[in-house]
């Protein structure tokens, strides 16, 4: 009869009769069963239930201080996915008894005096059914664990994918991939302080270094001339946001998706003076409104082949003289209230040789 696994099985054994405790000590020791948790006072329950984590627990009913319902109700309130089964010890009969404690959570019940067999046998069919619940249990969390590595693998392999792209682009268009890394913070950072959640700030800092994708699509004697392009050569400049867009349709990730939003509608202007559709105002999504102001702001204040890097003072000017015209006031207004948060980043991430200037 002895129990395979006996030697590690817990028990917790809760009744107030000290002679009830010993009689089931020297029972389920002789069989094998060596990890057995003695409670009297049931207001020790919850703190001795803690420490030991028991695989059964036997349960009288009528008790001082608190009843075997009272227990059960306090075990309950744990909301242990792996709760052990209990087996209540009760003289009473009753069925309304029963019915109370079965829906407390009770598995088996033992009347007084015991049968020493049928305690035994009970006590061991349990110990096995919760062996097999804690495998179960284990398995599941095991397999959620790899479910997660996996997932954040794959998220990470996307996000270099990502970023790989978002660099393919700048270096076309002979910048630093340190631009994107800016902007993309900044645009971050807007987006907190205009409330966002913490998950969507975080696919902002992920999704903005694409805004500029479609520059790829675009021939090397307009994006890479020097000078100022013609009127034919600009609109010809201008469909790199509708080529970027195209390049991310078709994937269904919120990543993917917001990026397509942002490379589509960056280029637009508050006053509907932008392209490739001349939206106006909150007909702009507002993750590409951000974008628009990251994007200028550090533009501005980069140097490239073509042009030298304005002063902050200036850039910063061009911004708040331009909101209500090319950008969101309600997005200008958060750029200047985080104004130094934004300066720190571009210093952090600055190119090596205008830190080196």
């Amino acid at each position: 009869m002895t129990e395979p696994n006996s030697a590690q099985s817990r028990i917790l054994i809760v009744d107030d009769e000290p002679a009830n405790l010993k009689l089931l000590d020297k029972l389920l020791t002789s069989q094998g069963y060596t990890q057995l948790v003695l409670v009297q006072d049931p207001r020790e329950v919850l703190d001795r239930y803690r420490e030991t984590r028991p695989d059964v627990i036997l349960l009288d009913i009528n008790m001082p201080y608190l009843d075997g319902y009272q227990v059960m109700e306090q075990l309950k309130a744990l909301d242990d996915p792996l709760m052990p089964p209990i087996v209540i010890l009760t003289a009473q009969r009753g069925h309304d008894h029963m019915l109370r404690a079965l829906a407390l959570g009770a598995r088996d019940f033992v009347g007084k005096p015991f049968d020493r067999i049928e305690l035994l046998m009970r006590v061991r069919n349990l110990l096995d059914a919760q062996l097999a619940h804690r495998l179960v249990h284990d398995q599941k969390s095991v397999l959620a664990d790899l479910v997660r590595i996996r997932t954040m693998e794959l998220r990470e392999t996307r996000l270099q994918v990502v970023r790989q792209l978002g660099r393919a682009a700048e270096y076309r268009d002979n910048e630093t991939g340190l631009h994107i890394v800016r902007m993309s913070q900044v645009s971050a950072l807007l987006s907190r302080s205009l409330g966002h959640t913490e998950d969507m700030c975080e696919l902002m800092l992920h999704a903005s270094p694409m805004h500029d994708i479609g520059k790829i699509g675009i021939r090397d004697d307009i994006l890479l001339k020097p000078g100022r392009l013609t009127p034919q050569e600009f609109e010809i400049m201008k469909t790199h946001a509708s080529i970027g867009a195209d390049m991310l349709l078709g994937d269904n990730s919120e990543l993917l998706k917001l990026a397509r939003i942002i490379a589509l509608t960056h280029h637009e202007k508050w006053d509907g003076s932008g392209y490739p559709n001349g939206l106006a105002g909150e007909s702009i999504p507002l993750e590409g409104r951000i974008v628009a102001v990251a994007d200028v702001f550090d533009a501005l204040t980069s140097s490239r082949p073509y042009k030298k890097a304005w002063p902050v003072d200036d850039a910063t000017t061009f911004i708040e003289e331009n909101a209500g015209k090319h950008f969101d006031p309600e997005v200008v207004k958060h750029f200047l209230l985080r104004l130094p948060e934004i300066l720190a980043i571009i210093e952090f991430h600055a190119d090596p040789m205008e830190s080196a200037g």
